[in-house]
This record gives structure tokens, C-alpha cells and sequence, in this order.
């Protein structure tokens, strides 16, 4: 199976050092995810709050980034299916906890 929305990965700039929401409320999160359409970063589905799947939901932004050094894949919501990114990662930003 393919994804019919490899067109909206785009570079985008990290709303946050870490779950933007989970950040303002104090709460943990076990991995990030960073929407490759606004550069959201959110929390993922292993996370008690699961704020990057609400971040789909909200907004209907089908692509998704694995937010953490090394990993290299992504993954479509609507399309359920992995990408593999290869070199076309965001960067976390110059002095991150990450």
C-alpha cells in the first residue's frame, strides 16, 4: 500500500522541545511525533494523553514524523502506512533536551 499524501510532507519548524501540550500542562510523554503539514509535535499513541493522533483529528493533517534522533520514518494517518524518510528528518533545534 502507498500513501496519496507524500505531496504535504513538508519542511516545517518544531512548535515546541518536546509535546506541546503535555508541556503547558506538566504531564510526560513517552516518544514525540512533529506533523510534517504545521510542525506541531505532539505526543504519541503510547503516551497516556496520545496529543499527535488529536492533532490529526483536529486539524485532519494526515502526516506525521517521528520525533526522535535517528528514527528516519513517518507515517499517514489516513493512508495507515509507514514511510521510510531516509535523510528528510526535522532537526531538532540548536541547544534541545533531545
Amino acid at each position: 500500500m502507498s500513501c496519496k499524501h507524500l505531496g504535504m510532507f513538508a519542511k516545517v519548524t518544531p512548535s515546541a522541545d518536546g509535546c506541546e501540550e503535555c508541556l503547558k500542562t506538566g504531564d510526560e510523554w513517552v516518544h514525540l511525533r512533529i506533523c510534517r503539514v504545521c510542525g506541531h509535535v505532539g505526543c504519541c499513541d503510547e503516551s497516556k494523553n496520545k496529543h499527535a493522533t488529536k492533532h490529526f483529528r483536529a486539524t485532519g493533517h494526515p502526516v506525521m514524523e517521528d520525533y526522535y534522533p535517528g528514527e528516519g520514518w513517518g507515517w499517514c494517518y489516513v493512508d495507515e502506512v509507514m514511510i521510510e524518510l531516509g535523510d528528510d528528518v526535522t532537526e531538532h533545534p540548536p541547544g534541545s533536551e533531545w
